[in-house]
């Protein structure tokens, strides 16, 4: 027993509760008490006058509880027992104790529940269904606020129900911790004695039935290995789900008042025939269930004859009747013969209380079978949610209300441990059967908020399942303008019981079990149930969290691993749809991408990552990033395709054998060079590009097929060339916008209506796209689907200057000359000098270094300048730094100082170094000077 601070009394007429060191569930017990207008001066409590004083749970704590006073006889103290309706059935203790009951109305059948006397230990205990000390101050009537009550339920050890509660009062100022520890050993064995009453009760019956056995020639079926032993002929056999159904059905019989009779079918068309017999044997009444089997196709053994009762209903009887018992007969009754062959068999034999726990129990275990099946079925939380409820109604509660921590539903991961005070939660589902679908009262994705004191905000607290009741009229204002759901119940005081959705160690949300009135409280085992199917949807909650948070980091990877905007090319126009599979699928590695490279060229890129998901996402981001490194050095379609199989070959662990992520993924790499309008292409087990010529119509590209990444050993791979006309419009896409359902279905088909598409295509890049994935995905892709649409352009002729000299140093002069003579037609003779040292270094480095063949120069007008150098020499280039004492090796250093960038490309007959340059007339200045720039070549000191 724990003490509690109590502060003084705020008046006999204040309705205040005391506030400072008082617990919350005491807090919200007398705001429960205010709202049903209790008096606290004399509680009007109502009395019930014909209570059994032989009861079961009298007899059974009557000897126990005489000697817990004994045990305290030197101490003021009083026992009182009560029901588990709050009934005051039975007082112990000194006089003066009992004449303080009497005055405030605490009699033999009077009734403690807390709607008639506010707060008090008993009703704390039939409430919360656990052990309870209230001091002092904290009752609601005045006249119990010189005591110290301390209560603890009375179990019934067969099902853990609350059959009543102790409660054991002693002035505040003897209250001592061991009273608390002695009114714990005496329930306990009030508990023990239960079983034992209800043993010998049992015992009592099976003898009974013995006899009536003995006349009637019954005999009993083994429930453990399903074999019935009978007197004479072999018993037929059953299987381990006719025995558990037979056994269901023979509880149901048991528990219930009206029914006498039941018919079971079984497999192979056979019925079994349940019987209720009722059995009395002293004050213990029970009864028996026997079973007989017939078959109905009248192929196999005989079942029991019936006979007529005197309201005309058809009644089998257990003992087939000898043939001159006359069971046709009109006046035949419902009684079985005891003559004859025995054909029934004992199934069950209990007392109608035992067989309804026996009936719960089974319904719980059904109910979490239900749960296992029917709990999680999707990644939505909450959709889990409405499933936890709607299992749960009828069988288990009236009204269901799930709340879950608003960061739990971002997708956010929880603290662990209890969450803290004032945790904002938002209410995901509310049902109360069909008849609440449309009702209003729900507040479902309503901000939710229980104040301290509550048992929500107590579950929550000490994250374990809580028992409480709650009153309509209490919650009727929470939150603020809203209606609580526990209003579809009407008005009144109703059982709760609440279960923390808890997983891996955090506390998820709360689910909220109400049941109508206080006719069917919940019991200890319904706080085990509860918890299970809280931890199973907790489970299922975290799981869609988990992957909520996955999938939303696998679609933030994806959108920022793809391109947000395409470049804005002269060479090309660019449009492009990216759409992601359902929620179902998840994330894929398609992707897509426009990079522009030398000489007025654009590389168009598509490829696919198998799989789905953060890792496929993450490897497709791997990929592009490899593609466009590889891109940067102007190679080949086929030596890119090739670079990239090489990477992806590489296995991440040779020893374990470990396979790339991205074994298996397809890409396809084209590259449009505008001055010769034509294309080369390479593709990795890629769908081939489709391409819509002017006044053409649209056709697939017949490319060579080379193998997915990660299997490049097979055959190398090839480019092939296609001339691709001004204005052609060239589709490259994944294979997402050509499957069906989860396959491809006919692929050929799908192809043929992504060419018609072209060939209605429009001017509008955009509106074509929409055409496509309308047309092919009408309902949405089934795996992810990337396309990329070019509109291509040539470079004009007067925009391309092209010179070849021979491989002499004489010639540098007049490429520097003919390069002025051409920036003056173009009207770029600001770019003068900075072109015509670039003219001068990159020559003079051919002629030097590139071999004999000739050199030759081209200039490119497009929004840059390009100065590019052909040679017939594979060398490579390389940018270095001269010392001072060195006579050369500033020429390149030269060209990058005065150009936005420069590099070099191979061709098959050499190499092609190049330069560009951005006009910027408006930021025209004095020409640099060569001294100045040769000055940042010394070394300094």
């Amino acid at each position: 027993m724990e003490p509690h601070a109590t502060p003084p009394d705020s008046g006999h007429g204040g309705l205040t509760p005391p506030v400072a060191g008082v617990r919350p569930e005491i807090l919200a017990s007398w705001q429960r008490s205010q709202s049903l207008g209790i008096d606290r001066e004399k509680a009007a409590l109502p009395v019930e006058s014909d209570l059994d004083p032989d009861s079961r749970l009298v007899r059974a704590a009557a000897p126990v509880l005489e000697r817990l006073r004994e045990r305290l006889s030197g101490v003021p103290v009083t026992v009182v027992l009560a029901d588990s309706r709050a009934n005051i059935v039975g007082r112990w203790g000194a006089p003066a104790g009992l004449r303080l009951m009497d005055a405030a109305s605490l009699v033999p059948g009077a009734n403690v529940d807390e709607r008639f006397m506010g707060t008090s230990s008993v009703s704390m205990v039939l409430s919360t269904r656990a052990p309870f000390v209230v001091v002092g101050n904290e009752h609601f009537l005045h006249d119990l606020k010189v005591l110290t009550c301390m209560a603890a339920p009375v179990r019934d050890p067969v099902g853990g129900t609350v059959r009543g509660a102790v409660n054991l009062s002693v002035p505040r100022e003897l209250a001592d911790p061991g009273m608390a520890l002695a009114l714990q050993d005496a329930t306990e064995r009030i508990g023990q004695r239960l079983l034992e009453l209800g043993a010998a009760r049992e015992h009592e019956l099976m003898r009974s039935f013995q006899r009536a056995r003995e006349r009637g020639g019954h005999a009993e079926l083994d429930l453990g290995s399903g074999e019935l032993s009978r007197i004479g002929g072999p018993p037929p056999r059953l299987a381990a789900q006719e025995r558990s159904l037979l056994l269901e059905h023979a509880v149901e019989l048991i528990s219930s008042t009206g029914e006498a009779f039941a018919e079971v079918p079984l497999t192979g068309g056979r019925v079994a025939v349940l019987r209720r017999r009722e059995l009395h044997h002293g004050d213990a009444e029970g009864a028996a269930v026997e079973v007989s089997f017939e078959d109905v196709r009248g192929t196999g053994a005989a079942g029991p004859a019936t006979a007529t009762a005197p309201d005309g209903r058809h009644v089998p009887l257990l003992n087939r009747p000898t043939a001159a018992a006359g069971a046709d007969a009109p006046d035949a009754t419902a009684e079985p013969h005891t003559a004859g062959p025995a054909d029934a068999w004992l199934l069950l034999v209990g007392e109608p209380g035992v067989g309804r726990l026996a009936a719960e129990a089974r319904g719980r275990l059904s109910l979490l079978n239900e749960a296992g099946s029917r709990l999680g079925t999707t990644l939505d939380m909450g959709r889990t949610a409405e499933e936890l409820a709607k299992i749960a109604v009828p069988r288990f509660a009236d009204l269901v209300v799930v709340d879950l921590v608003d960061s739990v539903l971002a997708g956010e991961e929880p603290p662990p441990g209890r969450p803290s005070p004032g945790v904002p939660l938002r209410r995901v589902a509310t049902w109360a059967g069909e008849d609440s679908r449309t009702t209003p009262n729900g507040g479902v994705d309503e901000p939710i908020g229980y104040p301290a004191g509550t048992p929500q905000a107590r579950c929550l607290e000490c994250g374990q399942p809580v028992m409480d009741s709650v009153v309509t009229a209490a919650l009727a204002g929470h939150p603020a303008d809203r209606v609580h759901p526990v209003g579809l119940l009407g008005e009144g005081v109703h059982s709760y019981l609440g279960a923390p959705l808890s997983a891996r160690g955090s506390v998820l949300g709360l689910a909220g079990f109400y049941r109508r009135g206080r006719a069917r409280p919940y019991e200890q085992d319904d706080l085990t149930l509860a918890g299970e199917l809280a931890d199973r949807a907790a489970i299922s909650v975290d799981n869609a969290r988990h992957y909520r948070r996955e999938h939303q980091a696998s679609l933030t990877l994806q959108r920022s691993l793809l391109p947000r905007v395409l470049p804005r090319l002269s060479a090309v126009d660019l449009a492009f749809r990216y759409l992601s599979a359902d929620a179902r699928v998840g994330v894929g590695g398609d992707w897509f991408d426009a990079i522009p490279l030398s000489g007025t060229r654009v590389a168009l890129v598509v490829g696919d990552v198998p799989g789905h998901g953060l890792q496929a996402a993450a490897t497709m981001g791997r990929l592009r990033t490899a593609v466009r490194t590889l891109a940067g050095q102007d190679l080949p379609p086929e030596e890119v395709l090739t670079h990239l199989d090489d990477l992806v070959s590489r296995t991440l662990d040779e020893s374990a054998g470990e396979q790339d992520p991205a074994t298996g993924a397809t890409c396809l790499y084209v590259v449009y060079d505008p001055v010769s309008c034509s294309g080369t292409a390479a593709r990795a087990g890629h769908p081939p590009p489709a391409l819509l010529t002017p006044g053409g119509q649209a056709r697939l590209i017949d490319l060579p097929a080379g193998p997915p990444l990660g299997l490049g050993g097979i055959q190398p791979y090839e480019s092939a060339v296609v001339d691709l006309p001004a204005d052609s419009l060239l589709a490259i896409y994944t294979d997402g916008l050509l499957k069906e359902s989860r396959g491809y279905g006919d692929t050929d088909a799908r192809t043929g209506r992504l060419l018609a598409s072209l060939d209605r295509a429009g001017p509008e890049l955009e509106d074509i796209c929409d055409r496509i994935t309308g047309t092919l995905l009408p309902d949405g892709p089934h795996d992810d689907a990337a396309l990329l649409l070019a509109r291509v352009h040539a470079l004009p002729e007067d925009r391309v200057a092209a010179w070849e000299f021979p491989s002499d140093s004489s010639v540098v002069a007049r490429a520097r000359a003919l390069t002025r003579d051409q920036l003056a037609a173009w009207d770029m003779s600001e770019l003068d000098f900075n072109t015509g040292l670039v003219v001068s270094e990159l020559v003079t480095n051919a002629v030097r270094y590139g071999g004999q063949g000739p050199v030759c120069l081209r200039l490119l007008r497009d929004d840059s300048l390009i100065c590019e150098v052909s040679d017939r020499s594979n060398t490579s280039p390389r940018l270095r730094r001269a010392a001072t004492t060195e006579e050369g090796g500033r020429g390149l250093f030269l060209v990058a100082q005065f150009t936005k960038s420069w590099g070099a490309r191979y061709t098959p007959q050499g190499k092609t170094v190049w330069a560009e340059q951005v006009p910027q007339r408006e930021q025209a200045g004095p020409e640099t000077d060569e001294q100045a720039l040769l000055a940042m070549f010394d070394d300094p000191g």
